[in-house]
């Protein structure tokens, strides 16, 4: 019975890493897009963007994508007879899971799109029709 829930458990965590992976043609599709679209697009906008310059004037967006994990694992004494063992502990870790999705920008157009660190993509990261407002007609 262990041995059968070990291996459901491992084949349900295999699974899961293999769909988190990064599709070059989601990169792709960012390529001569405008710049405008990068400004509007409601994924990144939920992203704090780190911007920089390069030397030769390209420029450079960092939204940066985190989340913070902790696990805590406990163990308790057990009750042994007419003795009962009190002596506890617990140990937790924290880790810092990030992407940085880094958009390399020339002329106001996307030139590159390079996600660096723990990054997935799909269909959601993809370049939509820019948001423009509408117009006074009075």
């Amino acid at each position: 019975m262990t041995f059968t829930k070990t291996l459901l458990v491992c084949t349900a965590a295999a699974s899961l890493f293999g769909c988190a992976t990064v599709r070059q043609q989601d990169l792709t599709a960012w390529v001569g897009v405008p710049v405008e679209s990068l400004d509007t697009h409601p994924v990144f906008l939920s992203m704090p963007m780190y911007k920089t310059f390069s030397d030769s004037g390209m420029e450079i967006r960092n939204y940066a994508n985190s989340e913070k994990s902790e696990q805590c694992f406990a163990s308790v004494g057990g009750h042994h007879g007419k003795h009962t063992n009190y002596s506890a502990f617990m140990t937790c870790s924290e880790n810092r899971l990030v992407c940085n999705n880094l958009f390399y920008i020339q002329d106001r157009k996307v030139v590159r799109y390079t996600p660096t660190g723990n990054c997935y993509t799909d269909d959601s990261v993809r370049p939509r029709p820019p948001v423009v407002a509408p117009v006074n007609t009075k």
